[in-house]
């Protein structure tokens, strides 16, 4: 069988961004002969996310179709996922590298196993439950950078769900910023590019700021910790203003805001969602319930063909993508 695939052709200087030429699609012959414990797996979707930006041992999440079987826990037709699928159009793979996923979970739609229903949704979810702390009736603000993005988007209604009276997003274009509130019911949206985001956030936010669920760092994140109130909470969840620069990971902040962290006692902690996967089940359900009962919209910027691949990671990593970036490979 001949199949398509993507490779690496270079990877980015230390301080550079990722440009298409990067990647590079070439064509691979698959042996037809399965050995025991083996699936032959048609790719439906692949995920490109912003943690895979130095394209190096990066985890691949995609899910597929099992085409055909030697794996006694498989069988043709079974929806599977992985975090270690090759970025090409069919793949051989043992039964021990894939699991089984329920397409009633998602009313059909089997990229949100990549997005709202997987690995993203739990980041949001879990990383407010364990990190943000928000309390129902205690009049909590919340604010989310990079708020249109795959985790962002979740992120705000989530808060809202959990008790929020106000979420604040912030997104660098009106098209997101319209999208986050129109659509996903965020109370208001800042435009980064277009407004002074100390001066919008004192605006929106006349209380201070509770939550803090922190997706750029940078100067953005500079600027909403100086709003924060005594006691409040930040969710370290990405830094990607801060993913093509040569620094340590979280990043050092300004000594401005080290003294904010500490004078007005606020936790901010790197949070791993895989230290947590013993609630990943319970969450996947909350989420799933959520989803298909309308209180969680999900958002996704769907490009077809695995030949577009490099040129969708690019984008996506240049804030092009509205919720979550996926390729769609076949049906």
């Amino acid at each position: 069988m001949q199949v398509q695939r993507v490779v690496l052709n270079s990877r980015p200087g230390k301080n550079g961004a990722p440009v298409p030429e990067n990647f590079r699609l070439e064509e691979i012959t698959l042996a037809p002969d399965l050995k025991d414990g083996e699936v032959l797996v048609r790719t439906l979707y692949l995920s490109v996310d912003p943690y895979m930006h130095l394209l190096s041992g990066v985890i691949k999440r995609c899910v597929g179709l099992i085409d055909s079987s030697r794996c006694n826990n498989f069988a043709a037709g079974d929806v599977v996922i992985s975090f270690n699928w090759p970025w090409q159009t069919h793949a051989v793979m043992t039964g021990s590298d894939l699991q089984k996923v329920d397409p009633q979970l998602v009313d059909g739609h089997l990229s949100y196993f990549l997005g709202a229903v997987g690995i993203t949704g739990l980041t949001a979810l879990l990383g407010i439950r364990e990190k943000g702390h928000i309390t129902k009736r205690a009049n909590h603000t919340m604010v989310v950078s990079g708020a249109a993005g795959a985790c962002g988007s979740i992120a705000g209604q989530i808060g809202r769900l959990d008790g929020c009276v106000r979420v604040v997003g912030i997104c660098g274009s009106d098209e997101k910023c319209k999208a986050i509130v129109e659509d996903l019911g965020f109370s208001t949206a800042i435009n980064y590019h277009l407004e002074d985001v100390p001066t919008r956030l004192k605006e929106s936010c006349p209380d201070g700021i509770d939550v803090y669920f922190d997706n750029v760092g940078g100067a953005i994140s500079d600027a909403v910790i100086a709003q924060m109130n005594n006691g409040s909470h930040i969710i370290l969840c990405g830094q990607i203003s801060q993913y093509n620069k040569d620094v340590p990971y979280p990043p050092p902040l300004s000594e401005e805001t080290q003294k904010n962290l500490q004078s007005k006692n606020i936790t901010r902690e790197r949070f791993t969602v895989l230290n947590y996967m013993s609630k990943a089940d319970a969450a996947l359900c909350e989420l799933s319930q959520w989803i298909k009962s309308g209180r969680i919209k999900v958002l996704e910027t769907v490009v077809n063909g695995i030949e577009n691949m490099g040129d969708a990671f690019c984008s996506m990593m240049k804030g092009g993508n509205i919720g979550k970036q996926i390729i769609k490979i076949s049906h």
